[in-house]
This record gives C-alpha cells, sequence and structure tokens, in this order.
C-alpha cells in the first residue's frame, strides 16, 4: 500500500506543483483580457513559429542519430524523428519520462541497446546544459542589469547565495554528501546484483562516451546550435502575434527566452506555471504589462503545447505503420 501510494504520489507531485505555480501567477488574471488578445493576435507568425518548433524536433532526431552511429547501430531516421516527437508529448505525462520513452522506441523497432542509446541522450543533455549555460552568462553579462531587477523582484538575494556558497555549512554538507556516496558504492559493491548494475552502467557510459567517436564532429554541432536557433525563433516569432510585444527588441527576446529555458527544468509537466512564472516576470521589467505579459504566456504556451500533443499523437500512429510498412525485424537488443 505505502508503494502504490508512494508511486502515485512520484506521478502527481509535478502536475499539482505546476498547477500550484499557475493558480499563484494567474490567481488575479482577468481571463476576458486573454480571450481578447486571442481574437486580436496575428496567427500567421504563430504558425511559422510552430513551424520552427517542429523543425527543432526532426534536427534533434537526426542528431541523436549520428550520436548513435559510434555505437554500431543505426536506427532509421523516421524512427529517430518520431521518437523525439513521442518523447517531448511523453513528458506531458510525467517530467523527464521522454528520455525514456525514446529509448524505449528505439530498442523495439531498431534493436538498439535501451542503456546505451540513454547514455548518448545523458551526452546530448550536457551539450545542451553548455549551450544554455553560454547563453546565461552571455545573457548576465549585457543584460545585468534587468537579472539583477528580475532576482530582486522574484526574492532572490544573490549576495545572500553567493555567501552560502563559501559558509564552511555548505562545505561541511558537501563533505557529508560526498561521505554518503562512497559509503553507498562500497555497499553496493558488496552486494550479489553488482555485476548486473555494473554491466548496465558500462553500457549507459559508452552511450555517454560515443560523442568522442562521431564522424562528422562539425555536422553535429551544427545541429545543436541549429536546435537552440529553431528554440530560439519559436518563441522570438510569437512576439509579433501581439501588437504589445512586436515592439521589444532581439536582445529583449533573447533575455526572456533564456529565462523561460531555464524554468523548464523545473519537474513540471513542461514547465507549465514555471515558464509562465519566468516569462511575464522578464516581460514586466521590458515594460509589458501584466495582463498582456500574462495573455502571451498563456497563448503561446497553449499553442506549443497543442502542437507537441499532435506531434506525439502522429509518431504514437506512424511508428507501428512505418515500420510493419518496412517490415524489418529490429535486431537483437544489447542486455
Amino acid at each position: 500500500m505505502k508503494t502504490i501510494l508512494k508511486n502515485i504520489l512520484k506521478v502527481a507531485f509535478p502536475f499539482i506543483f505546476g498547477g500550484c505555480i499557475l493558480w499563484w501567477v494567474y490567481k488575479d488574471f482577468n481571463f476576458s483580457e486573454a480571450k481578447r488578445a486571442l481574437w486580436e493576435m496575428n496567427w500567421f507568425w504563430m504558425f511559422v513559429s510552430l513551424v520552427f518548433e517542429v523543425l527543432s524536433h526532426v534536427l534533434r532526431g537526426l542528431r541523436w542519430r549520428q550520436s548513435l552511429e559510434p555505437l554500431g547501430v543505426r536506427p532509421r531516421r523516421a524512427n529517430c524523428v518520431n521518437a523525439i516527437f513521442l518523447s517531448y508529448a511523453s513528458n506531458f505525462v510525467l517530467p523527464r519520462l521522454g528520455e525514456v520513452s525514446r529509448c524505449g522506441v528505439l530498442s523495439k523497432y531498431d534493436g538498439v541497446s535501451f542503456s546505451k542509446s540513454l547514455g548518448t541522450v545523458v551526452t546530448e543533455r550536457l551539450v545542451d546544459g553548455l549551450i544554455l549555460g553560454a547563453m546565461i552568462c552571455s545573457i548576465l553579462l549585457f543584460h545585468s542589469e534587468i537579472f539583477g531587477r528580475f532576482f530582486a523582484r522574484t526574492g532572490t538575494n544573490l549576495h545572500d547565495v553567493e555567501e552560502f556558497l563559501v559558509s564552511p555549512a555548505f562545505w561541511i554538507a558537501a563533505v557529508c554528501v560526498l561521505a554518503a556516496v562512497g559509503l553507498l558504492v562500497v555497499l553496493v559493491r558488496s552486494l550479489v546484483v553488482f555485476q548486473k548494475v555494473r554491466a548496465l552502467f558500462l553500457n549507459l557510459w559508452e552511450g555517454i562516451l560515443s560523442l568522442r567517436k562521431v564522424r562528422n564532429l562539425p555536422l553535429f554541432v551544427f545541429f545543436s546550435l541549429a536546435i537552440w536557433g529553431c528554440y530560439f525563433l519559436q518563441f522570438y516569432l510569437t512576439f509579433f502575434c501581439f501588437a504589445s510585444t512586436s515592439q521589444l527588441s532581439l536582445s529583449a527576446a533573447l533575455a526572456i527566452f533564456t529565462a523561460g529555458s531555464v524554468a523548464v527544468i523545473v519537474p513540471t509537466p513542461n514547465g507549465t506555471g514555471s515558464w509562465h512564472f519566468a516569462v511575464i516576470s522578464m516581460m514586466l521589467l521590458y515594460g509589458i504589462s501584466e495582463a498582456e505579459a500574462g495573455s502571451f504566456a498563456l497563448i503561446v504556451h497553449g499553442s506549443q503545447t497543442l502542437m507537441t500533443i499532435l506531434l506525439g499523437v502522429w509518431a504514437l500512429l506512424a511508428l507501428p505503420l512505418t515500420n510493419k510498412r518496412e517490415g524489418s525485424q529490429p535486431a537483437a537488443a544489447d542486455k
């Protein structure tokens, strides 16, 4: 009974957490403003932005296939792309479920080792993290005043954070965590199951290191930059849907986009709540009214969410049909 309750809470918590943030952000919002903005918006730019959403997923699928090639497997391009479509839709069921689901797709239809492909996903996330980190650094450098006001508005005192990181309490806690991890490793090594766990992690590690053997590294770099370029254009083009945001500069859009990208890390379904909070807070700093910023966040996030779900449904229908039509059996997956 406790296990069932624990599993239910794991699934329900992201939805409850995201819902609470969303309620708090919109508790005093007049939704008639969003309805008016929906009727008055320029839908052409929204449709164009959604094209870049699809393109970013296609490029991510192609990049993933490239990172899998050093492992000696060449899954179908269509399967890789559809697996990406499905993974983003799966994140609505449970945050971070997408990383697991896309590896399961290739294991089922192309016989790719689940643990090895999961290792390549970890590598992809590290690369994406580096790009996002570079964006954060550049924005903090050139928009330090705006982000200072953002942190002040959200109740974050950077001076207190800095003091905590250099305090003895932080380092004592860090040493305790490292000691606990070391003890855990010793205990695991003493178990009979260690060899199976070790084999799993070796496969995972091999997938992580696959980037070293990518045949065309410049193409991998191009895919990585193009993916984030599509993410940005997907977001930036929606500014032209509304009169209130169409006058914002490219640099302002990049700052707001970066804040939203960081907020998506919060474990809620597709960044629900946290993304709205970050985007609205940043827009207020650039002179957009609370009603206009709230309407923008609701409509843009809602449109992109609908597209993500439609792509997921497409993948669910396309994967069994295309693989049945091609009539090939998947190779045996590594265990």
